[in-house]
């Protein structure tokens, strides 16, 4: 347990600024939305004659604008993408930095296994990733509520953040398999971003070209999409494929992590 305390305590002003950072973006989000329907203009309209590249690349297309739960399903994406991006570089640095910065004798010649030390780890990473994700939840229901006109926007917002905390696990353990992997402690952090940005624009592409359907499986990105999430739910077949990678990702840091010669 002093392991997991420890990383938990290292990471507590990263975590504050990545929770400040998705608060600033609902509360910027939603003041866009109500300076733009007080406008008088249709929002609908607005996006609806924007070119196709721009409408997916804002997310914009597939919701009603004109209502405070459309608005926030396309602010949805930018908050998916800030919170992916912090599960995936901490992920990558639970497991390096001791490498990094050159303290895994100081931690390793401690009393206790490579696996107890990995799981306190990875528990700590899950608190940090768990406490962003319950930030971004009660910040967006306090803020979209504001703006709802009545509207019942609290099953929504719950719905998507459940979404995100699946994305958020699924790229923290694919900063720890990577880092786990890596035998260049310094460079896990940047190849598990460079993962995240390659499946992220794959999703893109996806969408401006839907010749490239099939490709949706190779991008967590496009597993718990706001416009399916906030409409029909949760897909079985989805969320099976993340348990499923989940595990794989978590067996394969044990098993790379136990194994590699670290360099102290």
């Amino acid at each position: 347990m002093n392991v997991f305390w420890r990383e938990v305590k290292a990471n507590r002003k990263s975590l504050i600024l990545w929770c400040i950072g998705v608060i600033f973006m609902v509360v910027s989000g939603m003041g866009k939305y109500e300076s733009l329907s007080s406008s008088g203009q249709s929002m609908n309209e607005l996006m609806a004659d924007m070119p196709k590249s721009l409408q997916v690349l804002t997310g914009a297309g597939t919701f009603d604008l004109s209502k405070a739960s459309g608005y926030y399903g396309m602010l949805y994406l930018y908050l998916l993408v800030m919170a992916t991006i912090h599960a995936a570089i901490l992920g990558a640095n639970m497991i390096s930095k001791e490498e990094r910065d050159k303290t895994s004798e100081f931690l390793f010649v401690k009393p206790a296994s490579r696996n107890k030390i990995l799981t306190a780890k990875l528990l700590a990473a899950f608190v940090n990733v768990l406490i962003l994700n319950l930030i971004t939840l009660f910040s967006s229901i306090l803020i979209v509520q504001k703006y709802s006109k009545g509207e019942e926007v609290m099953t929504d917002i719950a719905v998507l953040m459940a979404g995100m905390l699946i994305l958020q696990l699924l790229y923290l353990l694919i900063g720890t398999a990577i880092a786990a992997v890596n035998k260049h402690p310094k460079t896990a952090a940047s190849l598990s971003a460079g993962i995240l940005l390659i499946t992220f624009m794959l999703s893109i592409v996806i969408d401006l070209n839907h010749k490239m359907e099939f490709l949706k499986y190779f991008t967590p990105f496009k597993y718990f999409e706001a416009k399916h999430l906030m409409d029909g739910g949760f897909d079985a077949v989805y969320v099976i494929l993340s348990v499923v990678i989940m595990i794989a990702l978590t067996v394969m840091t044990y098993i790379f992590f136990n194994k590699r010669d670290l360099n102290v």
